[in-house]
């Protein structure tokens, strides 16, 4: 009898929080739901994973309230409910995370951890709110000092914070969405920390990642959603990488980082000791032709600030940049185009493109002249033609060009993006985290694009925190830590071991460039 009790308890914990079943969602001519049934279990982190567009964003948006389904039922610990609005989901105990915390910088940490309790009387207890927000952050094992402003945070510390103020509302099933897009290594180490805390707290987690080997880390189970449909759903142990991206592309991948041989050309750019003050100095390097030169460094490197001093948004103090032969005084964003310098910044909704407008508008916007005639009346029809030469180039997945660019998912948005820029024929593209928030199918295109414009002859610039990515597709890496060039390393000497060496410090390893 003894050992029957003792194994009771399990089929319990194994009894679904939350059931989604056969939910269907339909925008216009747009299934983004088609019969998806997915369970939740407590003290379970279950991974969801998909192409951009494959549905996962508005099933988070059906579970929290902000989608009613056009189809199917919801069952929370096996009663159906209906669940109108983000207030009610609170209510129920489901909290969401998203990729950037919303934390308020003004207010203080504990503020932040309590701002949605409307209970805490009319009198504000300032010491009982210090008092719990600690007692919160110390179960989950994070020392914070409530009593600081949010503003000085970390990503990371943000993210606990996040985390502390779902724990707040007794969470019983948290959300996470791409919680781990903007985290160095070490911070999405202390992020699974935080997970695994939760769920031996018995909280349900529903974890929503690109990077396959992040979500197979972290894992109980593993869901994959395709152009809106239920794929497959199996336990950690019985999945594989290429079996995940099977499911989720719907063919075999065979390289994720395929890196051409391309032939370096003449030198394109040479920079020597280019200083700004507050973020960088003494960088030092070259590009040539057909060649991709890789940026690393862990967050707080710099590396964008140099992406965005060689494009003219940000000019350097001090230092020479030669371009084509000829010194150059880069001093705006018009002149660096001019040139053949071209930019993909890494917020592609806040400075890399126009939302609301077409994918039209967008790809012809930093080359308008070329499309006005003598009058200053727009060439519609050959706007027109050029966007459809980019969305079947780079094969971006929309019904019609003249489709708002908001309307879009994150891969094809940044397709546009790119395609933008390669519109303006440059001789030097800047990618700064060309891949950061796509799914791994458009990874993989992306990559193969940045192979065929390298073999046509243009020097690329890659700056990326995803160091397979930098290791795979460079043909040499400079290493960047807290404003200062650590080194340059040649292909074959490019190790994972060697550049973290470098970005945490240590500069044995590193070949220093030579002037």
């Amino acid at each position: 009898m003894d050992n029957n009790a003792q194994q009771k308890p399990s089929p319990q914990l194994k009894k679904p929080i939350l059931e989604m079943r056969r939910i269907s969602k339909r925008f216009d001519m747009t299934q983004a739901l088609d019969d998806v049934s997915l369970e939740l279990n407590p003290g379970e982190i279950h991974a969801l994973v998909g192409e951009n567009g494959a549905g996962k964003s508005t099933l988070i948006k059906v579970v929290t309230g902000v989608h009613r389904p056009d189809q199917g039922e919801i069952l929370l610990e096996g009663k159906p409910v209906h669940i109108h609005n983000s207030q009610e989901a609170q209510a129920y105990g489901i909290a969401a995370i998203y990729q950037e915390p919303m934390v308020y910088p003004d207010l203080s940490v504990a503020e932040n951890i309590f701002i949605s309790h409307r209970d805490r009387g009319p009198v504000m207890r300032w010491r009982k709110m210090y008092d719990d927000a600690e007692a919160i952050l110390a179960k989950l094992d994070v020392k914070l000092d409530v009593r600081q402003p949010a503003r000085g945070l970390t990503l990371a510390a943000q993210q606990a914070v996040e985390i502390a103020k779902a724990i707040s509302l007794q969470v019983r099933i948290l959300i996470m969405d791409e919680p781990t897009a903007s985290l160095s290594a070490h911070e999405v180490t202390q992020l699974f920390r935080l997970v695994r805390s939760l769920r031996s707290q018995g909280v349900a987690i529903l974890f929503i990642g690109h990077r396959l080997e992040e979500v197979l880390e972290i894992s109980d189970r593993v869901t994959v959603l395709r152009d809106g449909k239920l794929i497959s759903s199996r336990p950690r142990g019985e999945v594989t990488s290429e079996q995940v991206i099977r499911d989720m592309v719907g063919r075999q991948i065979d390289d994720f980082f395929a890196k051409g041989e391309a032939e370096r050309g003449e030198m394109l750019m040479s920079v020597r000791g280019l200083n700004k003050e507050f973020a960088f100095s003494d960088i030092n390097f070259d590009v040539n032709r057909g060649e991709v030169l890789g940026f690393a460094g862990l967050i707080g490197s710099r590396r964008t600030d140099v992406g965005l001093a060689l494009f003219g948004v940000e000019p350097p103090d001090s230092g020479e940049i030669i371009f084509e032969g000829k010194e150059q005084d880069i001093r705006s964003a018009e002149q660096a185009l001019q040139l053949g310098i071209a930019y993909v910044t890494e917020d592609r909704r806040l400075l890399g493109l126009a939302m609301p407008m077409s994918i039209i508008s967008n790809i012809s916007l930093p080359t308008l002249r070329k499309y006005l005639t003598r009058l200053g009346l727009l060439k519609q029809g050959d706007e027109f033609d050029t966007a459809e030469e980019y969305r079947h180039r780079l094969s971006i997945r929309t019904p019609s060009v003249r489709v708002e660019v908001d309307k879009l998912s994150g891969g094809n948005q940044q397709k546009v993006m790119l395609s933008k820029w390669l519109n303006a024929q440059p001789k030097l593209l800047i990618l700064d985290e060309p891949t950061r928030g796509i799914d791994v199918g458009a990874k993989a295109e992306v990559h193969h694009m940045i192979n065929d414009l390298a073999a046509q002859g243009l020097g690329i610039i890659l700056i990326s925190s995803d160091l397979p990515e930098v290791l795979a597709m460079s043909d040499r890496i400079l290493v960047m830590r807290e404003g200062k060039q650590m080194g340059v390393f040649e292909r074959e000497e490019a190790t994972q071991e060697n550049i973290m060496t470098a970005a945490m410090g240590q500069n044995q390893a590193a070949l220093e460039i030579q002037p």
